[in-house]
């Protein structure tokens, strides 16, 4: 379904801006790394301000770019990152499974984003570091019933060992997609029936013409 990392020349079909919101050091920026460039840094570093990455992918034969924003999770930077919502079609909710807090906060982040986004919005709920089983703070049975409550996509990831991260986004993109390609599809079908009213709703009426006989009287004069 995917493209090798990187970019490539060709015709673009759809362009998705993916949002990734959470508070700090949860691993969003890892999460980007894995997605985009199949990379996982020790070292990183908290995000400052927004940041972006892009990976061009094929779904159903259409070629997709996603464009993947990572907003800074510091209190500080919220008023500024909060413009970045408009225009994104998919949102990556990310939580730290080995931090309570952080999954505590989520309720708080799912509220703003659905202030400044679509209302639309494809949503997964993630819980990040998986891998760090022994320290887990999080049930999963609490982070399915929220999802479920709000009506959000659901998945543990692991941006080390790079386990589910592919499939979390590949899960918002093409549910993205298929709305997408459905609105576009319906829109073409409603022009369609349109302009096959306006045809059905012409009438020609040729003058002189017996419409009763199917048209093939003529007006004959005769001479007594």
């Amino acid at each position: 379904m995917s493209k090798p990392y990187g970019e490539f020349n060709q015709k673009i079909d759809y362009v998705f801006k993916i949002v990734l919101i959470g508070d700090s050091a949860v691993g969003k920026s890892q999460l980007l790394a894995r997605f985009s460039r199949n990379e996982f840094c020790l070292d990183s570093k908290a995000t400052i301000g927004v940041e972006f990455q892009t990976r061009t992918l094929t779904i159903d034969n259409k070629t997709v770019k996603a464009q993947i924003w990572d907003t800074a999770g510091q209190e500080r930077y919220r008023a500024v990152t909060s413009a970045y919502y408009r225009g994104a079609v998919g949102a990556m909710l990310v939580y730290d499974m080995t931090k309570r807090p952080s999954f505590d906060h989520v309720a708080r982040w799912l509220e703003e984003l659905r202030g400044h986004a679509d209302k639309n919005i494809v949503i997964m709920l993630v819980g990040n570091k998986s891998d760090l089983k022994t320290l887990r703070a999080v049930p999963m049975e609490d982070a399915k019933e929220f999802a479920q409550r709000e009506s959000l996509f659901f998945m543990e990831t692991s941006a080390l060992e790079a386990t589910n991260v592919e499939t979390a986004f590949l899960t918002v993109l093409t549910d993205i997609y298929r709305i997408v390609s459905k609105k576009a599809l319906t829109a073409s079908e409603e022009e369609a029936a349109g302009k096959s009213a306006l045809l059905k709703g012409t009438k020609i009426n040729v003058t002189g013409q017996d419409q009763n006989s199917g048209g093939n009287n003529a007006t004959c004069c005769s001479s007594s």
